[in-house]
């Protein structure tokens, strides 16, 4: 593990996007393995935005990275959605991948698969496009500002989605708990916060190049949501296939929580 903390600095200066979609998002590696990690997240972004009342308007995506896997299942359920990420590559590697730009990531085995889950592994390229339209906003963000999209000021959304971003962003379980008052005030009274969060990993890396990760485990992680505001609804924990060098996490929280309204 990094002896320090890895800060915003090192992810700006230093984080290759498409290196990391190249690392983890392929659905299978270049000895045909399938990707186990990516599969079990995605099958749990499915339950979790199946689940009853994950309807609305707008869905807030919080530290997106250059990723889409993680809205594939959520963008059947919302009309709009505002994408957030701190890093400027990150955002600029999204945006390609909306504007079908040259160079841009291939999705589609990804999106075929959720489609399969779904029972319509034919409709891919249909959700590609919905979901491209459905983006409406890339945004700079930070969670532990009290207001993580500053000086920009977002109406409440109906939901925010955030996916092992919260873990890598924290220092420490202080800053992991304000950033989730933070991205809860993003959302209406009644409105859910999904997420993915990776238990007692201490660090991920690719490229030659090792992140810092927030250890955690899954009753911290539940007390912290309770703490900011929430009610936990759905809580559920899978373990990381064995044997990855590249990040020493042992298991994934899968979490859907309701924001209390105010007393």
């Amino acid at each position: 593990a990094p002896a320090v903390f890895t800060g915003t600095d090192v992810y700006q200066r230093s984080f290759d996007p498409g290196e990391y979609l190249r690392e983890f998002y392929t659905l299978s590696d270049s000895q045909g393995q399938p990707n186990t990690f990516l599969m079990q997240n995605l099958r749990s972004l499915w339950k979790m935005f199946s689940l009853e009342g994950l309807r609305g308007k707008t869905l807030i995506d919080v530290g997106c990275g250059p990723t889409i896997y993680q809205l594939l299942s959520a963008c059947e359920h919302f009309q709009e959605i505002i994408a957030l990420d701190y890093t400027d590559q990150n955002r600029q590697e999204l945006e390609k991948w909306l504007k079908k730009e040259a160079g841009a990531f291939d999705w589609r085995p990804v999106v075929e698969y959720v489609c399969e889950l779904e029972g319509r592994r034919e409709k891919w390229a249909e959700k590609e496009e919905k979901l491209r339209k459905m983006v409406r906003q890339v945004l700079k963000c930070d969670v532990t500002k009290a207001n993580p999209t500053g000086p920009v000021t977002l109406p409440p959304a109906d939901c925010v989605v955030s996916t092992l971003c919260l873990e890598a962003a924290c220092k420490d379980l202080a800053t992991f708990r304000s950033s989730l008052r933070n991205v809860g005030a993003l959302l209406k009274p009644g409105g859910h916060l999904v997420m993915l969060t990776v238990l007692q990993e201490t660090y991920y890396a690719f490229n030659n190049q090792v992140f810092s990760c927030l250890h955690l485990e899954k009753n911290v992680v539940e007390e912290a949501v309770e703490g900011a505001g929430f009610e936990v609804t759905f809580s559920e924990v899978q373990p990381c296939p064995p044997g990855d060098v590249r990040a020493d996490c042992q298991a994934v929280l899968s979490l859907v929580a309701r924001r209390r309204d105010p007393i």
